[in-house]
């Protein structure tokens, strides 16, 4: 029981740092990266590249992911936003989608279709406590990711250089009056959210392998979360991506985790997509900013 509670939280961990990734962009560039998947994805296969080049624990190659994926994220905004930025939102979202396909031709073209493995973030057996074990990478990746996600919330809420980034999200007009390089906040953001989905993959590739096309499915677990949790809000992607991984891991094991429930088609992967997805249509209804969205928002 407690090793499938800890699975669900490191998938949860591990989607709120892509859901954050993707939700940066999108307050502070008032448009929709829809390549963030794809970055995820890419992470992975930098993780999996650095392992073979050094091969030590995923942990020590974290840091050299997150520059890596921060400088492609610069890379992004320079070719998919800035030149497109006085457009319709639509010829930009349309620019992320390709820059994402080049991505996965690329991975496909270099790594090739297989499923790669990425390194464990820490080596070593299992952790015992008790009759129970718990797998070590699982509560790596759990604290790993609420490392991250609270280190964002401390740039946000402490340092000048957040309440800069905060500020361009909120009102890129105000924000410039008043001195604030907007241009460089935004690029910053872009390299943020990659460096964040970068992580992601990393944690991922380990227990559920990297393939060029899983791009498209982190991009729509990233969707889902920030509407679920409300644009905006990192305690609301972070809620988002729990509800997904509760329902991807913990609703079809719930037949194991209580004998009482009888094992049938109601406990099963394809019944928890069905009503994960009519728990989106039912935020959409009642609550369309989400569980923790802002006020007042308009979004691409």
């Amino acid at each position: 029981m407690l090793q499938v509670l800890a699975n669900g939280l490191a998938l949860a961990a591990a989607y709120a740092l892509v859901a954050l990734g993707f939700v940066l962009v999108a307050n502070a560039a008032n448009a929709v990266n829809f390549a963030q998947g794809d970055l995820v994805m890419a992470g992975g296969f930098v993780a999996v590249a650095l392992s073979r080049l050094w091969p030590v624990p995923g942990i020590v190659l974290l840091p050299a992911v997150l520059a890596v994926m921060a400088v492609l994220g610069l890379a992004l905004s320079a070719i998919a936003y800035f030149p497109l930025r006085g457009r319709p939102a639509t010829a930009i979202f349309v620019s992320t989608i390709a820059v994402g396909l080049m991505l996965e031709n690329g991975a496909n073209a270099i790594f090739g279709a297989e499923p790669q493995a990425g390194p464990p973030l820490l080596p070593g057996a299992a952790i015992a406590l008790g009759p129970v074990s718990l797998s070590r990478q699982s509560i790596a990746v759990i604290v790993t990711a609420a490392v991250l996600i609270l280190a964002l919330e401390f740039l946000f809420a402490r340092l000048r250089f957040g309440w800069r980034l905060r500020a361009t999200a909120q009102d890129r007009e105000m924000a410039a009056s008043i001195g604030i390089d907007v241009t460089w906040m935004i690029a910053f953001s872009f390299a943020l959210g990659a460096a964040l989905g970068g992580a992601a993959g990393l944690l991922l590739a380990n227990s559920f392998f990297v393939t060029p096309t899983d791009g498209i499915n982190y991009m729509l677990k990233a969707y889902i979360a920030v509407v679920i949790g409300g644009w905006g809000s990192i305690r609301g992607a972070v809620a988002g991506a729990l509800l997904i991984a509760l329902f991807e891991v913990v609703y079809p094991s719930l037949p194991l985790l209580v004998p009482a429930l009888p094992v049938s088609w109601l406990f099963t992967e394809t019944t928890a997509t069905i009503i994960l997805y009519g728990v989106v249509l039912a935020v959409l209804l009642l609550r369309p900013r989400g569980l923790f969205g802002e006020a007042v928002l308009r979004r691409a």
